[in-house]
């Protein structure tokens, strides 16, 4: 399989479970109907709350507006835009991998965006007095992404860093 075919593959795999997972909570336990401090208990360090994001990782520069978000839907296109060209240049699985991840998790995050003018996140690692955000499913394929392209770069043979000489 080309990395060019991978990388959509693995975009279309990371959304369907974004967009799965999202409708699942939103829609599949009713947070609305279990209030606001809702919070379902799995696991002594995991349980799933529902937070709107309506700004970018972390919760950094919220949108509070209509302009805010429709820049915050565009930036994230025009992200989508310049990867997707970069995935159509790639030429090694692992690109494939990393980029397919990270265009999928945008194009998550966008349909949020677009549709309730912020991101679902839910999931919520706590543990030993210390909490880590809350996140999704599409936060968590974009940090993979990167991951994996950050590896690419990195641990490849000099030869093909280098290319021709």
């Amino acid at each position: 399989m080309t990395p060019q075919r991978i990388g959509w593959v693995v975009a279309a795999l990371s959304l369907i479970a974004d967009q799965a997972s999202k409708n699942l909570v939103l829609y599949g336990l009713d947070f609305r109907a279990l209030g606001p401090a809702a919070r379902i208990d799995l696991l002594p360090f995991f349980n799933v709350v529902m937070v709107w994001n309506r700004g970018v990782s972390y919760g950094l520069f919220q949108a509070g507006s209509l302009a805010g978000t429709l820049l915050l839907i565009g930036l994230s296109v025009a992200a989508v835009i310049g990867l997707s060209w970069w995935l159509v240049k790639a030429d090694r699985p692992a690109l494939g991998y990393g980029l397919g991840l990270i265009i999928g998790g945008a194009l998550g995050n966008v349909i949020d965006r677009a549709l309730y003018g912020a991101v679902a996140d839910f999931f919520h690692f706590y543990g030993f007095g210390h909490d880590w955000y809350v996140f999704n499913v599409a936060d968590a394929a974009i940090t993979v992404g990167v991951v994996v392209l950050l590896l690419d770069a990195f641990v490849r043979p000099e030869k093909e860093r280098v290319g021709s000489r």
